[in-house]
C-alpha cells in the first residue's frame, strides 16, 4: 500500500484552494463532485501524493456533519491498494471494522473506509484505481 492522499474539509473549497496554491506553489488543480458522498472536492498534486480538498454539497453530506461538529481540518488519509475486495476481505478477518461497502469515489476509483475505532482514531479510506 502507498499514501494516495490526505483529505482535508472544508467550509469554502474556491477560497481553500486559492489559500493551498498560494502556500504550497501548486499550480493546477483538479475538480470533481462526487455524488454517493455528497462533497465536490479540488484535488492539488504534488511529488509523491496528492491533497484532497472537500466541500459538502448537500446538507446530509458526511462533510457537512464533519464540519459543524469539529470544524475545518484533517479528515482523513487515503491509501492505496491494488486490490480493494481482497483487502477489505483480510482485514475483516483481523476484526476491522468499516463503514460501508467498497463503493465507486472520485477519479474512477473504488473506496471504502476503515472507521477510525480500527486505527486509533484515525479515519482511513482505501481506494484503488481501475484496472488498466
Amino acid at each position: 500500500m502507498k499514501i494516495n492522499h490526505v483529505a482535508i474539509a472544508v467550509n469554502n473549497l474556491d477560497e481553500a484552494v486559492k489559500e493551498y496554491q498560494n502556500v504550497l506553489g501548486v499550480k493546477e488543480v483538479e475538480f470533481e463532485t462526487v455524488e454517493t458522498e455528497g462533497v465536490r472536492v479540488a484535488i492539488l498534486h504534488l511529488e509523491n501524493s496528492r491533497i484532497e480538498l472537500m466541500e459538502p454539497t448537500k446538507e446530509t453530506s458526511p462533510i457537512k456533519k464533519f464540519l459543524d461538529t469539529r470544524g475545518e481540518g484533517l479528515h482523513h488519509i487515503a491509501l492505496e491498494t491494488g486490490e480493494i475486495e481482497g483487502e477489505v476481505n483480510r482485514m475483516k478477518g483481523t476484526g476491522t471494522r468499516f463503514l460501508g461497502e467498497v463503493r465507486p469515489g472520485s477519479g474512477g476509483t473504488k473506496i471504502t473506509f476503515i472507521h477510525p475505532k480500527s486505527l486509533h482514531g484515525v479515519l482511513t479510506e482505501l481506494c484503488s484505481h481501475p484496472k488498466k
